[in-house]
């Protein structure tokens, strides 16, 4: 056996024959290799009993504890013969043993106390903490009495704090993180700490009856107790026969008491009547919501209160050269933006004219390829910069789905994110960028104003106009018309959807990054192995020689940082943003939506693309990285539709909302009118009939007999039927009832 200190061992019992040392667990504190001795402490006995000193018993005392007396201290020193250890590992009573911190002892204090405490102790013990000098300290002083005197003198501590401290250090390891004060037991919450007799006293604060007698030097006792361990098994075995739904609990008190706590019964009249229990002979009813609770959660409480079939359907819940000094591919990237020369329509209502497009491309300086682009209608600034950034590290799939293309992978190996990014002076002197410049992009640069010439390739791809500026506003379609119109560009001409035209960009890059002539980069050494004369392949070639730049940024990682970011509200039956409804797997295995039906949803910080509403992301609370949730097939958007078309509806329905609110007012007082009349008429009918003398009039069972088929006797061939009066009333209101609904069907339509 390896004795390496610090390390722990077990010592077996031998049965029929008595052992020098005591069985139990040590830990070594050093092993003297010159002096064939090892020095280790006994941390825990395997027999607990240990011989009393002789003399006579002592009397039990009856005064009740006040507190868990504190745990024996441990540290005397053992020394051991090293042959006796070899000889207890070849009989199989020596073991190795290997022992684990609790949790909580990796975690730092949370409170100052603690932190300031833990760099005391850690101070004050650091002759036990060096295991060089511990060794050189036992041996110099032949026990720790040195060692204990030095550190009193040294930190001012009393004898017993040393010893407590290095009883601390044998226990749990010779490491600073053994001297952590457990403050996580004192006190904790779901430890029980029932008041049984003999025991500890009722916690908490006094009743006013008792602060006074005190005051007055007399202690009493608190008419209602604390709660016992056989009041906790009496409640739970009470309530346990209270089938569910559970009643109010008011009455679910009243009958764990009658159930459990009454105990006495007399004779009264012939019937035994059962005595209700006195003040503190059972517990009240904010100890039994205690006893019944606090194991339980929120949702586990609301379920006793229902049935499960009822919980299941009514209460569930229902993504020079312009390369000089770049090192190669991928190195450094070149963005900018410009306003696209195109109109483009809403894919929802194509009659719609959503505007010029904003179109950021990202080039590599290097190669030349095109690495990524976005196209946005607002901007620019680094909130849509961001975004192309994310195209262009992003998945090739995870964009095609949100655009709806079939992706053409043209870079191989796939682009990172790059070590220095060029970009405009307004962006780069933004505080956003420097936020996200700190997390993903290692160098930012920029131009001098008005000198995109030195940007190079990126200025070319797209003859930028610097000065050219977009902003999409909601709800201007009928202003983007007039500025088609002024424009004199003919509307017939702009056909395409964002999404359209954003394939269309991807076929024309991948075109380009396949096809561009880039002979004149082509050296000697690069055409003996064939390189390709494109983009494409000196971005291969140049990751080939190991000449690229390559980060992997987690696509977690790049969805928190360059995404925009805003709120969500976990609501009754989904995930809602903006109005629409999001959900996944996870979102119904944790069930978010039971938990806002029955207590009140919540607000959730998630990610969005701005080119698609199919999904947003949230960091996913109960496993690692981000939760993807997709849109709902049952919602007010479909998922081709982009962030900036269904603002578009949101912004036409809130112009819209004071026509449709005076429409419905019209039909609603035109219909009250028409209803008023209709009783007036009937009314002014009544009266005239009344006022004729017809004799003697029916009762209302024989009216009933006439007006009903079954009940009327035969009629006289010569006198109208009554049931030829019914019809004709029938007829005459479902006229009726057709003429209202043609009115208003006419004012909807207008």
């Amino acid at each position: 056996m390896d004795l390496i200190p610090n390390s722990t061992f077990r010592l077996l019992p031998e049965v029929g024959s008595k052992m020098h040392h005591r069985p139990g667990i040590y830990r070594v504190i050093f092993d003297d290799i010159p002096s064939d001795t090892t020095v280790a402490v006994l941390i825990q006995p395997e027999d607990s009993s240990k011989k009393g000193s002789g003399g006579r018993p002592k009397a039990l005392s009856t005064k009740r504890p006040r507190k868990k007396p504190p745990a024996p201290l441990v540290g005397k020193l053992v020394w051991i013969n090293r042959a006796e250890l070899r000889k207890l590992e070849e009989d199989k009573l020596l073991h190795a043993l290997k022992i684990e911190r609790p949790s909580s002892a990796y975690t730092p204090p949370h409170s100052d106390l603690g932190k300031k405490l833990l760099a005391q102790r850690a101070d004050g013990m650091q002759d036990f903490l060096d295991l060089q000098k511990l060794h050189e300290g036992i041996v110099v002083h032949k026990g720790l009495g040195g060692l204990v005197k030095e550190t009193r003198q040294r930190s001012g501590w009393t004898k017993s704090t040393v010893y407590k401290l290095w009883s601390l250090l044998c226990k749990f390891g010779i490491s600073a993180v053994s001297l952590k004060p457990s403050h996580e037991q004192c006190g904790a919450k779901g430890v029980a700490r029932p008041v049984d007799p003999g025991g500890r006293l009722k916690a908490g604060r006094k009743t006013l009856e008792q602060r006074l007698a005190r005051a007055h030097g007399v202690i009493k006792d608190s008419k209602q107790p604390g709660v016992s361990s056989a009041w906790i098994a009496a409640v739970l075995a009470a309530d346990s026969r209270i089938s569910t739904p559970k009643p109010s609990w008011p009455s679910r008190c009243d009958q764990i008491v009658k159930s459990a706590f009454v105990s006495v019964g007399k004779e009264e009249n012939g019937k035994i009547v059962l005595v209700t229990p006195a003040l503190g002979e059972y517990p009240n009813n904010k100890q039994i919501f205690n006893i019944l609770t606090k194991d339980k959660s929120r949702l586990d409480l609301l379920i006793e209160k229902t049935t499960k079939r009822h919980f299941g359907s009514t209460l569930r819940g229902l993504s020079a050269r312009n390369w000089e000094g770049v090192a190669g591919p991928g190195h450094t990237w070149a963005i900018d933006s410009t306003v696209g020369d195109i109109y483009l329509r809403s894919s929802i209502d194509r009659s719609w004219v959503i505007g010029r497009p904003i179109v950021y491309v990202i080039v590599d300086v290097w190669s030349t390829a095109v690495v990524g682009f976005y196209v946005c209608l607002t901007g620019p600034s680094w909130n849509t910069a961001k975004v192309s950034l994310f195209n262009a590290t992003a998945d090739p799939l995870l964009l095609g789905e949100l655009w709806g293309y079939q992706p053409m992978v043209t870079l191989s190996p796939a682009p990172t994110m790059a070590f220095c990014l060029m970009c405009d002076r307004g962006e780069y002197l933004s505080t956003l960028h420097r936020q996200t410049a700190l997390k993903v992009i290692p160098m930012t640069s920029y131009a001098p104003p008005y000198r995109g010439d030195m940007k190079g390739i990126v200025e070319v791809l797209h003859r930028i106009a610097k000065d050219a500026q977009f902003l999409f506003i909601p709800g201007a379609m009928d202003f983007r018309r007039k500025e088609l119109e002024l424009r004199r560009v003919d509307p017939n001409d702009s056909v395409l959807t964002m999404r359209e035209y954003v394939n269309w960009l991807h076929f024309l890059f991948a075109e380009y990054n396949l096809t561009a002539d880039r002979r004149h980069r082509i050296d000697a050494h690069m055409e003996v192995v064939g390189v390709h004369p494109s983009p494409a392949g000196l971005w291969s070639w140049g990751h080939q020689m190991g000449i690229g730049f390559r980060q992997h940024i987690s696509e977690s990682d790049l969805i928190t940082s360059l995404l925009p970011s805003t709120k969500a509200r976990i609501g009754r039956n989904s995930v809602r943003f903006l109005g629409c409804d999001y959900s996944s797997e996870e979102v119904r295995e944790q069930q978010w939506t039971s938990i806002a039906r029955n207590f009140g949803g919540s607000d959730i910080n998630i990610n969005h693309y701005e080119g698609s509403m199919s999904r947003i992301w949230t960091p996913n609370v109960g496993g690692s990285g981000m939760m993807e949730l997709r849109l709902s097939d049952q919602t007010k958007v479909s998922a081709e539709a982009t962030f900036y078309e269904y603002m578009d509806t949101v912004a036409s329905a809130a112009i819209r909302k004071p026509d449709v609110d005076h429409a419905n007012m019209m039909i609603r007082l035109d219909i009250q009118r028409r209803q008023q009349e209709l009783v007036d008429r009937a009314l002014d009918e009544v009266r005239r009939e009344s006022a004729k003398p017809s004799g003697k009039k029916p009762t209302m069972s024989e009216a009933r007999r006439m007006e009903s088929p079954s009940e009327r006797p035969e009629e006289a061939p010569n006198e109208p039927s009554a049931r030829g009066i019914h019809e004709d009333s029938a007829a005459n209101y479902q006229a009726l009832m057709d003429a209202l609904f043609q009115e208003a069907e006419g004012q909807q339509d207008a």
